[in-house]
């Protein structure tokens, strides 16, 4: 769990003319939904949603309901923004439990690029996906996925299956092993490099 509480109501009034009412007042409309409940119209204070948002740990992470001092846990799946003002104007929240096997986009890291030997030589990181999707329990999305480039060279293609994948997690593209990254050199190198593997 993130650790963040989002604190809302039920609006009472729905479409375009309730929305705009539920910003005048200081709150962003959303729409809770998922599970064996129907949807519901929600509202969040809009200081407390921006907060939230704002912690980079709001999307795709399992956060705490709060209605009339019942709590649940949900994911937040969407965020709307006005182009102009850059803030927030509509919100998805998605009912799950920390069993639930859901879906989420997770950010791809990599370390040791400073001592990476195909880097030094010259090579590029060259980043296929920038995120993985994974299928993942909602009480153990990971806040990353790590990949060392400790001892890889020129030519090297690093494929999902070669990701430490978090406990319970797996990806969600399973019926063939895609690219992550490559290290690629300049002209020959690149394409001797390739050969050789």
């Amino acid at each position: 769990m993130t650790g963040i509480v989002i604190n809302v109501e039920v609006r009472q009034h729905t479409g375009t003319g309730g929305a705009r009412q539920t910003r005048r007042e200081g709150f962003v409309p959303g729409i809770l939904y998922g599970g064996e409940k129907g949807p519901v119209a929600i509202a969040a204070s809009a200081k407390d949603l921006l907060k939230a948002i704002r912690s980079g740990k709001f999307l795709a992470h399992m956060v705490d309901l709060h209605h009339s001092g019942e709590s649940q846990p949900v994911i937040p799946r969407d965020v709307q923004w006005d182009p102009v003002t850059d803030l927030p104007v509509h919100f998805d929240l998605y009912r799950v439990d920390e069993a639930s096997v859901i879906s989420v986009e997770v950010p791809v890291h990599f370390l040791n690029q400073d001592t990476c030997p195909g880097i030094k030589k010259g090579g590029t990181l060259n980043v296929v996906s920038h995120t993985v999707a994974l299928d993942v329990p909602a009480g153990k999305i990971p806040e990353e996925l790590v990949i060392d480039l400790a001892g890889r060279d020129i030519g090297d293609v690093i494929h999902i299956s070669a990701v430490r994948m978090p406990d319970g997690a797996r990806p969600s593209i399973r019926d063939r092993d895609f690219t992550v990254a490559t290290l690629s050199g300049r002209g020959g190198k690149q394409e001797d490099a390739t050969e050789e593997a």
